[in-house]
């Protein structure tokens, strides 16, 4: 009897001075984050720390072609996740997620029904993988000073009296995409003539191009010496604030209409704290305030109250349907066209 007092109070001692498990202190508890570079205002994840008293442990990848295959090889090394539509169902089809739990989303009717539509009609049938984060299009950044005539068409970037002052994605699909619209094709053309058509359109494109990059075509084209770059809409804010002679020009042969949203991994460590990240942006104020600092369109329609109106009515940033009618998104085409996109690709560069 005495033993089982002094064990019972031996593990009460040992439960205040938290050292062992079973009685002791509990571990704190940690969210794998893994995200586009520069994609949050960092305060947001400061807040979400303090609280909820979850320790951010917080990567960044610069392409879905690199975060995929360490999804791939173990989908436990994040608990969560913003990939791009079509990696997202890549990422479906290929067992790598985890049903979305909307009643452990309080914030979900924030979302716009619009968006939800069409990510259910693309990819995402009934909403059940991605919880959409930001979205927008793929157009022309170009610097008024150094064009003076009008840009609506992707020909312009084939256009000899612009060499070395062309700045293109560096991403497949993206790279394509210019070529097949500007020819007229589907951006998920997967037809072997035209892929080989729109390849040697870029070859032939290729002594024009200054260089191929991601991010960096913002910071060349604010320091102002570059005419032309490939360009996602939500760059387009932050340039025109550092150098007001640029301009953003959706091209009239179409272009990709993306969304980047937030997926749970299949074999996530930490899923309720997982929920809870997600929740956290979706609050109204929480998204508005991460569209000011990101500037990336968010489908967060109850956060509209929390931004200014004249971004609002800007169609650069939030274009209005007939600007959108020749717009595709993106699909998963399948690891044969996948990997024929890629050895093309390989012939461009």
């Amino acid at each position: 009897m005495k033993k089982r007092i002094l064990a019972v109070v031996l593990c009460v001692l040992l439960a205040s001075l938290a050292v062992v498990p079973g009685c002791g202190k509990e571990e704190k508890k940690v969210l794998k984050v893994y995200n586009w570079g520069e994609y949050i205002d960092e305060d947001l994840i400061a807040e979400f720390e303090k609280e909820y008293g979850i320790d951010v442990i917080y990567d960044t990848f610069a392409t879905n072609e690199e975060m995929y295959p360490r999804i791939e090889a173990d989908s436990s090394l994040y608990d969560v996740i913003c990939p791009s539509e079509y990696m997202v169902e890549k990422m479906m089809k290929n067992g790598l997620l985890q049903e979305i739990d909307h009643t452990k989303l309080s914030n979900w009717k924030n979302i716009g029904e619009s968006y939800l539509k069409i990510l259910s009609d693309y990819i995402d049938p009934d909403n059940k993988y991605l919880v959409p984060y930001c979205w927008g299009t793929v157009g022309i950044l170009y610097n008024t000073k150094l064009v003076d005539e009008e840009v609506d068409s992707w020909g312009i970037l084939w256009d000899e009296k612009y060499a070395g002052s062309i700045l293109m994605q560096d991403s497949v699909r993206d790279a394509f995409m210019v070529a097949q619209k500007y020819l007229g094709y589907s951006l998920n053309d997967t037809d072997q003539t035209h892929l080989e058509e729109c390849a040697e359109l870029l070859r032939q494109q290729y002594p024009l191009v200054k260089s191929y990059v991601i991010d960096e075509v913002r910071d060349k084209m604010i320091a102002g010496n570059t005419a032309l770059g490939v360009i996602y809409s939500g760059e387009y804010l932050y340039c025109l604030e550092m150098n007001e002679d640029l301009a953003y020009a959706l091209p009239k042969e179409g272009s990709n209409v993306w969304y980047d949203g937030w997926v749970i991994t299949k074999n996530s460590k930490n899923v309720e704290e997982a929920y809870l990240w997600i929740d956290f942006l979706l609050r109204a104020e929480n998204a508005a305030k991460n569209f000011d600092y990101i500037t990336y369109p968010t489908p967060n329609v109850a956060a509209r109250e929390f931004i200014d109106e004249e971004i609002l009515n800007d169609q650069a940033v939030f274009p209005e349907d007939e600007q959108l009618k020749n717009c595709e998104m993106y699909i998963y085409l399948g690891q044969e066209a996948e990997n024929r996109y890629y050895e093309l690709w390989k012939t461009v560069k």
